[in-house]
Formats: C-alpha cells, sequence, structure tokens
C-alpha cells in the first residue's frame, strides 16, 4: 500500500492503499465547513460524481456500509478521528484527508491513516479529478 504525499507539503505518510475507485458509487465527505460542502456539492454535481455527506459517527459508518468510491476527511474539523479511522479500516475505501498549511503539523497524526493529505487548496484544485477517479497512489 502506498501512501503519497502532496507537493504543498501536507503530505501523507505510511502504508496506503491500491484500491481503486468503484465509478458507479457515491463519494462521502466528512465535512462540516458550509463553504465546503457546498463546493463539494456543486463540484460533484458537474462532475456527475454523487457525494453524500456524514458529520456524525452513526452517519458515517452507515455511509460506509454503501461502499463510497472515495472518503474526503476534513482534519480540521475536530471529529471524533480515532472512531471515524477505526470504522475507515473497517470498511477500507480509499481516503482523502484535507487540511491547512497553518494546521499541517497539528493534523499530522491523521496523516498516515490516509491515502493522500492535501490543503485546502489544492483539494479545491484538483476536486473534480479526485471525484471521478478517486485517490491515485
Amino acid at each position: 500500500m502506498n501512501r503519497t504525499t502532496d507537493p504543498d507539503g501536507a503530505g501523507g505518510a505510511g502504508a496506503g492503499s491500491e484500491r481503486d475507485a468503484r465509478p458507479d458509487a457515491p463519494a462521502l465527505a466528512v465535512v462540516s465547513d458550509l463553504f465546503f460542502v457546498a463546493r463539494i456539492r456543486e463540484t460533484g454535481r458537474l462532475a456527475g460524481v454523487p457525494v453524500e455527506f456524514a458529520r456524525t459517527p452513526e452517519q458515517i459508518e452507515a455511509a460506509l456500509g454503501r461502499s463510497p468510491r472515495l472518503v474526503l476527511i476534513d482534519l480540521t474539523a475536530a471529529f471524533d478521528y480515532e472512531r471515524l479511522f477505526g470504522a475507515l479500516e473497517r470498511a477500507r475505501p480509499p481516503v482523502l484527508g484535507f487540511t491547512t498549511h497553518a494546521l499541517a503539523r497539528e493534523t499530522q497524526v491523521w496523516h498516515a491513516r490516509c491515502d493522500r493529505v492535501v490543503t485546502k487548496e489544492t483539494l479545491t484544485q484538483e476536486l473534480p479529478q479526485l471525484l471521478k477517479d478517486g485517490v491515485k497512489t
């Protein structure tokens, strides 16, 4: 499993995923920032990729039961990341974490548990391709 590091420095580390995105499955976004909820929803609509949103552990676990093509996680949102990543490890979908340059050091503890970690700026730029193709390792 190869995890990739983003060229802008937020990076992921450790063992990663060889899993491919399921082309018919929705993406799952674990996001609380309303700006990113709107951006992800609209980008998914334009890219022809359905996107589900979840915030609570129960919503996340239910969505993981539907085998999402990709899980986008805001690493700056103060979710229960230990529980979230435990559920993700059981379900094993491709995981893209995103953070900010300012918080990259604080969110570092979760980077190795993602297939890729990018800054919010990079996410904005690459989101259409990520939703369509998933996380390339």
